[in-house]
């Protein structure tokens, strides 16, 4: 089951809104070949404090163009100031030479610690 919002007036005359699910909280990244400009529409934390530090620095290539009470936002910037990478698995070679890097530098692995509330 899908939870929704729910656009109901409260007693205070507030809005009431449900928790969206992890497969409702979406990125969307749109832009065409006929404008300079490229849209994202977001949930996620991380690329919402980027957003939130690119505009604040380059407020002439990148603005806030809505924020929603769920939780979403809505950036608008030059889409020259965008890009897509691909990255590809590396190599039984390059992991190889990682793990040895690891281990020379005294790398730790990071203890997961389970909150049990």
């Amino acid at each position: 089951m899908n939870k929704k919002i729910i656009n109901a007036v409260g007693t205070a005359g507030t809005e009431v809104f449900m928790k969206l699910s992890k497969y409702e909280r979406e990125t969307i990244i749109s832009f065409n070949e006929g404008e300079p400009e490229a849209s994202i529409y977001t949930f996620n934390k991380d690329l919402k404090r980027r957003l939130a530090e690119f505009s604040r620095k380059y407020p002439l290539l990148c603005r806030l163009e809505a924020s929603a009470p769920e939780g979403s936002v809505t950036y608008v910037l030059d889409k020259s100031r965008l890009s897509i990478r691909f990255v590809p698995p590396y190599s039984e070679e390059r992991r190889a030479a990682a793990r040895a890097y690891a281990k020379e530098h005294g790398f730790q692995p990071v203890q997961v610690v389970q909150d049990t509330a």
